[in-house]
Parts: structure tokens; C-alpha cells; sequence
């Protein structure tokens, strides 16, 4: 998630504010939930309230995610529409319950869904939860954690683990279990937990109310529960889980494409309608020839850089600010599936960089977009590595703020940890952010857009630029929002996404960027079992404005209107910031082949380097992963940030032979072995 290329002094400052005014709200009466011990189960709502679930009474919203928290809905796609009752979301520390409404609007629940229950005295090791280590061995036909599509009937591979920010907390440690692939879009999922095992050795028995269900002795409300779980239960026996082997079984349902996408492929289509052929307004307001550092020492070896503004349709409120929310008109606005209506123009920024060797050629360079990483500005395009990587493949390099996390976005960040009801804000204008690159791609294409400008000549009146093609390179965050621009691009055909990965609500735990968004979520919802919660149903939001909700229609199965596309992925092994086991999964989702040897023998602790993926043969004219290893400890098997030896996050997009097979990729159309059959291995950046 790039690096905060920039942890900037102005997050730092912002997040010690945030600390303490957190510090100085003491939470009133209502609120009940207390710092994490182990005291005994409290919960941020009453969790048999209601509309709750009596099969998981640890907290309210468990088992997550489940069809009992939906309602009947024939107008929807899938004909379901979630229904969270807004007495049981969770609780901030100044008695601030999350507002559910746009969660309601969903038509089921997220295909990058983790899921999450509480089981009493489990133990991990003597239960065998299956390790994201052996992806196979959780498809076996006595694994204790089972997830079935009830629709196909074909078993999910998964991971399983006791979250560990709970241990030593065992009223509020959850069971956390990762699909180890994309979901389904629309279809109905069966969980189930079987000969489970206690810390003291026991079996672990069904609850009260999960036995009623199954010896049919449960009544009154219970048994009309017992009448939601029946497809279920009868869909987990007809693929071999007993019924007297359950500790725990529920169902779920994935949310439709077009809930998922709709927003974003309507506020493409109409901006880009209304554009044509034509470029957006535009403004060049710098132009820098020989570009310096900021103690005054050369850039080396880049040659000019352009500054500038560009119009786009705006889809905020207000306009378009951070903390701004989709538009809606007035009278469609309370409909679950209204789509966001046209508020004026905003303004955003972009900037270009011309290496030497595009300056100077007799032939125009390419046209690359590049994505920034974490919280940060298109200003990333100034570092060392884009600037040797510009003039190898003598390109000129564009980007804009994604806007939605650039630094921009970092104050409604901050606010969105202590109260995550402001989550959909970020959720909107992340979309927005995608708009903002699709109509920058236009400016660099268009005729009278701006490599027509005088900017973009030589001295001779030659254009600097080929103005056909554009390609699109991202790393980190510009990798993970790369594959949500990706699936919807309609005018890039090549991507290249470095260190990528998706799913924040699994790849936030795993990274060590997070640990400063803890300095506020922590006080701010100081119980476990509520963070784990809250992450997990963020990705419900999530999914419409990152790659994790377009990812499975990138290489195939593309979205209307929108051409599949081939994609270079690159992994850093044992990457600190973007955990690779999410790049395998957005993998898995684009049947992309994977570079063998994945690594060195005895690196991986996969039995099995690239689970599901098939071996990548050179050369390529279509898609690839390949994992660089720079020599860091590999990835610890628990749900925590790597911290020995070193991160190699930065050391792909550095590396000479991954800058020559990104370059190969983007400008050739062909992905070639740079690595001479062998694992691929990446110079250290430092």
C-alpha cells in the first residue's frame, strides 16, 4: 500500500489529535463496551435484541456473514436485500452506533467475504483449521471447516484461523475463515464447523439453540430459524457433512454484479457519453524543464515536467470534497438500488513527467498512467525508479490523485476509524477517483487534448507522445485500485500492477500500514470481537470502490461496454504492506498463470507455490504473475504484519529485469522470462 511515501508529518499530527479527542470523550451510559479483557462477553449492542442471531449470541451480525440478516426482495437480483436491524451495530467508544442504511442497500453480502463466528474453548492446532499453507488439504472430505456453493454444489478453498489480536481474550476471540477465491457474484453459500476440538481436549458441542435446530425440538422463533437454515443444512449433507458432526452451519448470499458495479459502470458511461471524442477541459499551469530535487540537485534523467487541471462530471454532493457522498435526485434518493445523478464539474490534478530519452528521440514515447500508492499524490511519478523505468522504455508518465486515499483523503480517513458510519464517503469517492483516471486517460488521448499542447513538443515542433495508445502502470495502492480501473477501463488494454493485492478487510491485518490506523480504531472501538466485525462488513463497501469488486471481470467475463484486458501482475515476497496471499486470490480470479519456480525451494511454507494457478509459458501475449524475492523472511502464518528482516515492497518496480518485463509487457504485448526459467529474484532497493 505503498509506503506512506510520504508517512507525512501531517498524518502523524492529524492521528495524535485524533488519539486525544478520543482520549477525552468519555462514553456515556449506553455504551457497554469496554477496553479489551477477558473479563466476560459484553457487547457494543445487545446481541439478543431483536432481529439477531441466536445460533452465535456472542455478538450481533454473527455468524458473518449470514442470510438471516437479509430480507425477501423479488425486486432485487438476487432476491434478497440485506437487512441489518440498527440496534445491533456496533458501538463506538462515545456511544456512536454504526448507521447501517447503505449497507441495507445491498442485495447480498461481499464476494471477498471473511467470515467470522464465535466458537467457545476452540482450539486451533487440535481442531486442524486448515492453513492458507495447504489450500488443497481445506478441500478435503473430513476438513472441520467446510464452505459448499449451494448453487453448484462444489466445495470452496479456504483458510481458517483464530484471530489473533483476540488471543489471551477468549470470550472475544473469533474464528475468522478467508475464502481462499472471488466468490460467485449471486449465488447462495453453506458454512459449516464440524468435530471441533476444546483448549482441554473435548469435543466441542453445538449450542443450545444450534442443537434444537438440529434434533427438532426448537420452537417459536427458533424454529422459524430452523426453517432458514433447512436448504442449507440439507445442501452440507448431500456433499458429505453429517449433521451430527456440526458444531455450527448457516448460509449466505453473494451480492449481484450489478449492485456490486452498477454505480461505477453508470457514472462511467454518462461522463464519458458526454465527453465523446472530445478532451475535458483542461489547463497546463507548470511547465518545469530540467526538474530539480528540493535541494536543488537535477532530477537525473528527467527532462520536463507538466502541471496541470482537468474538468470532470461530478457524482459527489457539494463538491466532490473529501466527506462527500454520492448525489442522488430527490426522488429516487431512498431507493436501495438508485444510481448517483450529475452535481456540476470538479477539478482535478494531474501531472507528467518527460524523461530525457522522450524529449530528445527522433520516434514519440509511449503514453504510460501510472496509480500512486497509499495516501499519496500523482507527485510519486518523481521517484528514481519511475524516472530509469520512463526512460528504458522511453515513455512519458502521467497520474492524477486517486482520489478517495490520497493525502487529500487523510482527515476523512481518520474520521472514518473513529465512527464508521462515515465509511460510505470514502466507499463513493473512491468511485469517483476511478472516474477522475478514466477521463485523465481521454485528456491523453483525445485529439485536442494535451499531448496537442505545446508542452508535449520538442524544439523542433515534433510531438513528444504518441497519442494512440495509453498503458497503465500502478504500485501498491495503484495496484489495488488498478484492477477496480481495470475492470472498467474502455480505453487501456495492458496493466501492469506492482505489489498488488485486494480486500482490505483481509489484507488490513496482514500489513504493517495498519498498525498507524490502529492508533484510532483501537480506542475508538476498543473490543476485538467489534473491529474484527466492523472490517468484515466494510468490505460490503468496499467491493464498489477497490479491485476485490471488479477483479473477476478483468481477463474474462468483462462488465458491459468494457473490453477484457491482459494484466502483469508482480509480488514482492514477504511484502510487509500488501500481502501476497491476496495477489494469489485476484489471481485465482483472473485464471492468471503463475512464473514457476515461484521461489526457491523451501522459501515458500505453501506446500504447494501458487495453489490453482497454472504455470505461466513464455513467451505470453496475455496475462502472468510473478513473484519477485529480494531475500525477506517469508510471511508469517498468522494474521499479523511481517516485521523481520527487511520489506521488500519496493523492490520490484526497481529491479532492471522487472523493469525490462514491465516495459516488454506494456509497449511489445509480450511477457517474457526474465528470469531464465529459475525464481525470479530482485535486487534489494536498500
Amino acid at each position: 500500500m505503498g509506503r506512506w511515501a510520504t508517512r507525512t508529518t501531517a498524518l502523524a499530527i492529524s492521528m495524535v489529535s485524533a488519539v486525544a479527542a478520543i482520549g477525552a470523550s468519555s462514553p456515556p451510559a449506553s455504551a457497554t463496551t469496554p477496553p479489551d479483557d477477558s473479563s466476560g462477553i459484553v457487547a457494543t449492542a445487545d446481541a439478543t435484541a431483536e432481529g439477531c442471531d441466536p445460533i452465535d449470541p456472542r455478538l450481533c451480525y454473527l455468524p458473518f456473514p449470514s442470510n438471516h440478516y437479509t430480507a425477501d426482495d423479488p425486486a432485487s437480483a438476487t432476491g434478497r436485500r440485506v437487512a441489518f436491524p440498527s440496534e445491533g451495530a456496533p458501538v463506538n467508544a462515545a456511544g456512536v452506533q454504526i448507521d447501517v442504511t447503505e449497507w441495507n442497500r445491498n442485495d447480498g453480502f461481499s464476494p471477498n467475504s471473511t467470515l467470522l463466528t464465535h466458537v467457545p474453548g476452540l482450539d486451533a492446532e487440535a481442531s486442524a483449521l486448515p492453513s492458507w499453507t495447504d489450500l488443497g488439504g481445506s478441500l478435503d472430505a473430513d476438513a472441520p471447516v467446510v464452505i459448499i456453493d449451494v448453487d453448484s454444489g462444489e466445495r470452496v478453498p479456504l483458510w481458517a484461523e483464530l484471530d489473533t489480536r483476540g488471543d489471551g481474550l477468549p470470550d472475544d476471540q473469533l474464528l475468522v475463515i478467508h475464502p481462499a477465491v472471488v466468490l460467485t457474484e449471486g449465488h447462495t453459500y453453506a458454512v459449516a464447523l464440524r468435530d471441533l476440538v476444546a483448549t482441554d481436549g473435548s469435543p466441542i458441542a453445538a449450542g443450545e439453540a444450534f442443537s434444537a435446530i438440529l434434533d427438532g425440538t426448537a420452537d417459536g422463533s427458533l424454529a422459524d430459524r430452523a426453517a432458514e437454515l433447512a436448504p442449507a443444512l440439507d445442501a452440507l449433507e448431500a456433499a458429505g457433512v453429517a449433521r451430527e458432526s456440526l458444531v455450527l452451519a448457516w448460509d449466505f448470499t453473494v451480492a449481484s454484479t450489478t449492485n456490486t458495479t452498477g454505480r461505477m459502470v453508470h457514472i462511467r458511461d454518462a461522463t464519458l457519453a458526454e465527453l465523446g471524442d472530445a478532451a475535458p477541459e483542461f489547463t497546463v499551469s507548470e511547465v518545469i524543464d530540467d526538474p530539480t530535487h528540493d535541494d536543488g540537485t537535477p532530477r537525473e534523467g528527467l527532462a520536463r515536467t507538466v502541471i496541470g487541471t482537468y474538468n470532470v462530471t461530478n457524482w459527489l454532493t457539494g463538491d466532490g470534497a473529501p466527506g462527500e457522498r454520492f448525489h442522488y435526485d430527490a426522488d429516487t434518493a431512498a431507493e436501495p438500488d438508485a444510481l448517483p445523478a450529475a452535481n456540476g464539474t470538479l477539478t482535478a490534478t494531474f501531472q507528467c513527467n518527460i524523461p530525457e530519452g522522450a524529449m530528445t528521440g527522433a520516434d514519440p514515447a509511449h503514453l504510460v498512467q501510472y496509480g500512486h500508492g497509499l495516501l499519496g499524490t500523482e507527485g510519486e511519478i518523481n521517484a528514481g525508479n519511475q524516472i530509469r523505468l520512463a526512460n528504458a522504455g522511453n515513455s512519458v508518465i502521467c497520474a492524477t490523485r486517486w482520489a478517495g486515499m490520497s493525502t487529500d483523503d487523510i482527515g476523512n480517513a481518520i474520521e472514518t476509524l473513529g465512527d464508521f458510519s462515515n465509511f460510505p464517503s470514502m466507499a463513493d469517492r473512491l468511485q469517483q477517483g476511478v472516474l477522475n483516471q478514466l477521463v485523465l486517460t481521454r485528456l491523453l488521448l483525445a485529439d485536442d487534448g494535451l499531448t496537442a499542447d505545446p508542452s508535449f513538443q520538442r524544439a523542433d515542433g515534433t510531438p513528444i507522445a504518441d497519442a494512440s495508445v495509453v498503458a497503465y502502470n500502478g504500485n501498491s495502492q495503484g495496484a489495488i485500485m488498478g484492477l477496480m480501473l481495470a475492470g472498467v477501463s474502455t480505453d487501456i488494454d495492458r496493466f501492469v500492477v506492482g505489489v498488488a493485492g485486494m480486500n482490505y478487510g483481509l489484507l488490513l491485518p496482514r500489513s504493517v500500514d495498519f498498525h498507524d490506523y490502529e492508533a484510532i480504531f483501537v480506542p475508538a472501538y476498543p473490543n476485538v470481537a467489534d473491529r474484527a466485525l466492523i472490517l468484515a462488513m466494510v468490505q460490503m463497501l468496499w467491493d464498489r470502490g477497490e479491485g476485490a469488486g471488479y477483479v473477476s471481470h478483468v481477463t474474462a467475463d468483462p462488465l458491459p461496454g468494457t473490453p477484457a484486458k491482459d494484466v502483469l501482475m508482480h509480488v514482492a515476497f514477504g511484502d510487509w504492506q500488501v500481502s501476497e496471499l491476496t495477489a494469489f486470490i485476484a489471481a485465482r480470479a483472473m485464471a492468471m498463470p503463475v512464473h514457476r519456480p515461484v521461489t526457491e525451494p523451501g522459501r515458500s511454507g505453501e506446500v504447494e507455490p501458487g495453489w490453482g494457478l497454472e504455470t505461466l509459458e513464455y513467451p505470453s501475449n496475455g496475462s502472468g504473475l510473478v513473484v519477485w524475492d529480494s531475500g525477506s523472511d517469508p510471511i508469517p502464518l498468522a494474521d499479523v504484519a511481517p516485521s523481520t528482516t527487511r520489506d521488500p515492497h519496493e523492490d520490484p518496480r526497481a529491479d532492471p529485469d522487472a523493469q525490462l518485463q514491465i516495459n516488454t509487457f506494456l509497449f511489445d504485448g509480450e511477457l517474457i522470462d526474465v528470469c531464465a526459467a529459475a525464481p525470479c529474484l530482485a535486487d534489494p532497493t536498500d
